[in-house]
């Protein structure tokens, strides 16, 4: 069921004719998930603010589309035949930009290179996104939130977000679902605390 990270000195000894067939045979196999994000409704209006969502900072491990399983306190593998559907990171930050949009609360929301004038900037880093096997099997995600006055440049609030949720099942669905739903979770705390801290 999980595979573990390849070492990149292994590929070094590998033909490359080899290395491509294996590349495109795992590839192909690869179920591909995506992520949910539904914002808190009575989350405050700050009509008059608009924010930048930046991608994410994350460690190599998480800066990908491989989905983490964490099988000792300092190892992890990867889940076999699995991934995301984009770079995890890029995948967060699109999420959040849409859950902030469907709020309606706010004059307005881009990422970078889109030429909003901003009033805000929600930095986040992703500490945890992943499934923890090391005792009963739980979906683990934290991520870390500043909001940065993009005009001077001081940090109006900063807070961590964390869920964990049990997983039950053995399958990849069950495990991504159980992500997905602590995702969910810090996804949504993350937009209700920003609109509120605006």
């Amino acid at each position: 069921m999980f595979k573990r990270p390849v070492k990149a000195r292994a590929f070094l000894t590998l033909p490359l004719m080899a290395l491509l067939l294996a590349g495109c045979g795992s590839k192909a196999n690869n179920d591909t998930f995506d992520l949910s994000l539904t914002p808190m409704a009575d989350a405050p209006t700050a009509r008059n603010k608009q924010i930048l969502v930046p991608e994410p900072t994350a460690l190599k491990s998480l800066d990908s589309e491989q989905v983490v399983v964490r099988v000792s306190p300092s190892e992890i593998q990867y889940l076999a035949d699995s991934q995301w559907g984009d770079r995890l990171p890029r995948m967060v930050q699109s999420k959040l930009v849409q859950a902030f949009e469907n709020t309606g609360k706010l004059a307005g929301v881009g990422k970078p290179g889109q030429g909003l004038a901003i009033d805000y900037q929600v930095v986040t880093d992703i500490r945890a996104f992943e499934i923890n096997s090391t005792g009963p099997r739980t979906a683990n995600v934290e991520i870390s939130v500043k909001i940065l006055n993009d005009r001077n440049g001081s940090v109006k609030a900063q807070n961590v977000f964390r869920a964990s949720v049990p997983v039950s099942g053995e399958g990849n669905t069950q495990l991504i679902a159980g992500i997905n739903r602590a995702f969910a979770k810090v996804g949504a705390d993350i937009v209700d605390w920003t609109l509120r801290s605006l």
